[in-house]
C-alpha cells in the first residue's frame, strides 16, 4: 500500500509516454500541399500567440495568489504556495501540448480525408489522443510527486491543505483558459457565421471571409487548449476531493487506505485508458454510425476494465479495514456508471441521430425564433434527466460506502467523493474522444480554404459533427463530476473550519445562511451573463471588421484574383478582446468567496451550496442546447428541411449563434467557476476562523 504514490507515478508516465507516442504517429503524417501547410502555419501562429498573450495575462494573477496563499495560511508557508504554482504551470502545460498537437493534426486529417473516414478518424483521435493523456498524465504525476514530497517525505504541517492548493493551482488556470479561450473562438465563430453564411451567401471556411482564419485558431485556444486545463482540473480535483475529506475525517487502517485508494484508482484508469485507446479503430467503408462506435469502443473498453480494478484494488485497500470492503469500490462503480449516463443524455440531445436536434431542425422551417425555443426546450429537458442520474449517483455511493463502515458518519460522503473519482478515472481516452472534435472541425476548414475536392470535405464534416456530440459527452462527464467534486470539498470545508477551531451551521432558517444561498444561486447567472456579454460585444467587432473588409477591399467578396483578406486583423480584434473581457468574469470566482468567507463562514457555506445546484443545472443547460442548435445546423446542411442556403439553413445559423457562447463559453466555465469558489473555501478556511 505505501507504494501506491510510485505506483501512480509511474502510471502516469507510462500515459505520457504514449501520448508521446501518439504525437510521433501523427508528426509522421503528410500534411498536404503547400497551401495546406500554409493555412496550418497560419493557425498555429495565431494560436500561439494569443496562448503567449493570455498566459502573461494571468501572470499577475497567479502572483498574486501565491502572495495571499503564503501570507494568510498558517500551515508551512511556503509549501502551500509552491504546491500553487505548481498545479496552475502543469495545467497551462497541458494546455499548451494539447493546441500545438491539434495545430499539427488539422492539415494532416484533411489530407487523411482524401482517402475516406477509415484514414482520418484515427488520425484526428492520435491528435486528440495527445492531449488526453498529457492531460492525465500530468495531473496524476503532479499529484502523486506533491503527496510523496509533501506527505511523505516533508511531513509538513496540515500537508493535505497544502495539496489541495495544487488543485486550486490548477483551477485557476482553467477558469481562464475556459473564460479567454471561449470569448476568442465564439467572437470569431458567430462573427464569421453571421456575415459569411447569412448576409453575403458564401460556404463556412470559405477564404473570402476574413474571419476564417481567427475561428479556426480559436477552435484550438477554446476547444483544445481551454478544454485540456478544464479537464485538467476536474480530473485533479476529483483526487484532491477523497484525499482531503479522509485527511480531516478517518483515522487509523482506514485514514492509510481512504488516503491511498484515490490515486491507485487514478492510476488503473490510466492503464483502462491506454488500453481503450488502442481500440479505436474503423473500417474502410465506415459510415456515420460506425466512426461512433469506434470512438464509443474506447471509452466502454476503458470503463469495463476500471470497473474490474476498482473491486480488485478495493479488496486489497480496505479488505482488512472495514468488513464490508465492497462498499468503496461500488461507490466508484456508481460514479463511472452515471458519468456514462450523464454522457448518453448529453448524445440522446446534442446528435442527429436523435429526435430532439430533428425536432430543431424541422423548428428553422418557421424561422429563427421557433429555432431558439427549440434549443431552449431541448436544453432545460436534459437538466431533468441529468439531475436524476447525479442524485442516483449520489444516493447509491452514499449508501454504499455508509455501509462499508456505519459507524463512522462521514464514510458515506467519503464514497461521493470516490464517485467523482469513477466519473474521470478514464479521462485520458474521454479527452481523446473530445480533443479529436476541434481537430475535424480544423481540418474543415482547411479543406474549404484550400479548394479542395467536395467530398474531403463531406468527410471532415461527418467527423466534426460527432464531434460536437462527443465534445458534449466529455462535457458531460466534467459537469457530473464536478457536482459530486463540489460536494465532497464542501464538507471538507466544513470539517477544516471545525478543526481550525469554528463551528459552521447549515441551518436554513439562520439569514446568514439563507442570504448566502439566494447570493450563491445568483452568481452563476451573473457569470453566464457576463461571459456572455463579452462575446456579444467582441463579435459586434468581427462582424463590423468583416463587413468593412467586404466592402473596402475591391474583388473580395466576389473571390476576384488577387483580392486578399485581412486575416491578421480579426485575428488581433479576437485576441484584445478575450484578454480583456476574461478578467472580470475570472476574478469574481476567487474574490467572492473570499470575501463572503471574511464576513460570515456560515453564509459562505450557504453561498456555495447555492452555486452549486445553479451553477450544475445551467452548465448541462447550455452545454447541450448549444451542441444542439449546431448539429442541427449541420443536419440541414446535410441536404435536410432544404439543405444550405435555404431559409431554414438562415434560421438554423442564428440557433448555431445564439448556442455557441452557450456550450462553448458559459458553459463549460461553469464547472470550473463551482469548483474554484469550494476550494478557494476550503484552503482558506482557517484563515477565516482566524479573522
Amino acid at each position: 500500500m505505501a507504494a501506491t504514490p510510485y505506483v501512480s507515478a509511474v502510471a502516469a508516465l507510462l500515459g505520457l509516454s504514449l501520448a508521446g507516442y501518439f504525437y510521433g504517429a501523427v508528426k509522421s503524417a503528410s500534411p498536404g500541399n503547400e497551401r495546406m501547410v500554409e493555412l496550418m502555419t497560419a493557425i498555429q501562429q495565431g494560436s500561439r500567440a494569443f496562448l503567449r498573450r493570455e498566459y502573461t495575462a494571468v501572470l499577475g494573477f497567479v502572483v498574486l495568489m501565491t502572495a495571499l496563499i503564503a501570507i494568510f495560511l498558517p500551515y508551512g508557508r511556503p509549501w502551500g504556495a509552491i504546491a500553487y504554482v505548481s498545479g496552475a504551470f502543469l495545467s497551462g502545460l497541458a494546455g499548451f501540448v494539447g493546441m500545438t498537437i491539434a495545430t499539427l493534426a488539422n492539415a494532416r486529417t484533411t489530407e487523411a480525408a482524401r482517402s475516406g473516414p477509415q484514414r482520418a478518424l484515427p488520425l484526428a483521435f492520435r491528435g486528440g489522443a495527445v492531449m488526453g493523456f498529457t492531460v492525465a498524465g500530468l495531473a496524476l504525476l503532479g499529484l502523486s510527486i506533491a503527496y510523496l514530497l509533501f506527505v511523505e517525505f516533508l511531513a509538513v504541517d496540515q500537508a493535505f491543505e497544502v495539496v489541495t492548493a495544487f488543485g486550486l493551482g490548477a483551477s485557476s488556470i482553467a477558469l481562464f483558459s475556459r473564460v479567454g479561450g471561449g470569448i476568442y473562438t465564439k467572437a470569431a465563430d458567430v462573427g464569421a457565421d453571421l456575415v459569411g453564411k447569412v448576409e453575403a451567401g458564401i460556404p463556412e471556411d470559405d477564404p473570402r471571409n476574413p474571419a476564417t482564419i481567427a475561428d479556426n485558431v480559436g477552435d484550438n485556444v477554446g476547444d483544445v487548449a481551454g478544454m485540456g486545463a478544464d479537464l485538467f482540473e476536474s480530473y485533479a480535483g476529483a483526487i484532491i476531493a477523497p484525499i482531503a475529506l479522509a485527511a480531516f475525517a478517518f483515522s487509523g487502517p482506514l485514514q492509510e487506505s481512504g488516503l491511498l485508494y484515490p490515486l491507485a484508482i487514478g492510476a488503473l484508469g490510466m492503464i483502462a485508458s491506454i488500453v481503450g485507446a488502442f481500440t479505436v479503430k474503423t473500417k474502410a467503408d465506415a459510415s456515420r454510425k460506425d466512426l461512433a462506435r469506434a470512438l464509443h469502443r474506447g471509452t466502454n473498453v476503458a470503463a469495463g476494465l476500471t470497473v474490474v480494478f476498482a473491486f480488485v484494488s478495493g479488496y486489497l485497500f480496505f479488505g482488512n479495514a472495514v468488513e464490508n470492503w465492497w462498499g468503496f469500490p461500488v461507490a466508484v462503480v456508481a460514479g463511472l456508471l452515471v458519468g456514462t449516463g450523464i454522457g448518453f443524455v448529453s448524445e440522446r440531445y446534442t446528435s442527429d441521430q436523435y429526435k430532439p436536434v430533428r425536432r430543431i431542425a424541422a423548428a428553422s422551417e418557421t424561422g429563427s425564433a421557433t429555432t431558439i425555443l427549440a434549443g431552449i426546450s431541448a436544453g432545460m429537458l436534459s437538466v431533468a434527466s441529468a439531475v436524476v442520474l447525479v442524485v442516483i449517483a449520489i444516493g447509491v455511493a452514499y449508501t454504499a460506502a455508509d455501509y462499508a463502515d456505519p459507524s463512522d458518519p462521514l464514510t458515506g460522503i467519503y464514497g461521493i467523493a470516490l464517485a467523482a473519482i469513477g466519473m474521470l478515472a478514464t479521462t485520458g481516452v474521454v479527452v481523446s474522444v473530445d480533443a479529436y472534435g476541434p481537430i475535424a472541425d480544423n481540418a474543415g476548414g482547411i479543406a474549404e480554404m484550400a479548394h479542395l475536392p467536395p467530398e474531403v470535405r463531406e468527410v471532415t464534416d461527418s467527423l466534426d459533427s460527432l464531434g460536437n456530440t462527443t465534445a458534449a459527452v466529455a462535457k458531460g462527464f466534467a459537469i457530473g463530476s464536478a457536482a459530486v467534486t463540489a460536494l465532497a470539498l464542501f464538507k471538507a470545508f466544513e470539517q477544516a473550519v471545525q478543526a481550525a477551531g469554528g463551528q459552521i451551521s447549515l441551518d436554513l432558517g439562520e439569514v446568514p445562511v439563507f442570504s448566502g444561498l439566494f447570493l450563491g444561486a445568483m452568481l452563476p447567472f451573473l457569470f453566464s451573463a457576463l461571459t456572455i456579454d463579452a462575446v456579444g460585444r467582441a463579435a459586434n467587432q468581427m462582424i463590423s471588421e468583416v463587413r468593412r473588409q467586404f466592402r473596402e477591399i475591391p474583388g473580395l467578396r466576389e473571390g476576384r484574383e488577387g483580392a486578399v483578406a485581412d486575416y491578421a486583423r480579426c485575428v488581433d480584434i479576437s485576441t484584445s478582446a478575450a484578454l480583456k473581457e476574461m478578467l472580470l468574469p475570472g476574478g469574481l470566482a476567487i474574490v467572492v468567496p473570499l470575501v463572503i468567507g471574511f464576513i460570515s463562514v456560515d453564509a459562505l457555506g450557504g453561498f456555495l451550496a447555492g452555486a452549486l445546484v445553479s451553477g450544475f443545472a445551467l452548465a448541462i443547460f447550455m452545454a447541450n442546447s448549444g451542441g444542439a442548435w449546431d448539429n442541427a445546423k449541420k443536419y440541414i446542411e446535410a441536404g435536410h428541411h432544404g439543405g444550405k442556403g435555404s431559409e431554414p439553413h438562415k434560421a438554423a445559423v442564428v440557433g448555431d449563434t445564439v448556442g455557441d457562447p452557450f456550450k462553448d463559453t458559459s458553459g463549460p466555465a461553469m464547472n470550473i467557476l463551482v469548483k474554484v469558489m469550494t476550494i478557494v473555501s476550503l484552503i482558506f478556511a482557517s484563515a477565516f476562523v482566524a479573522f
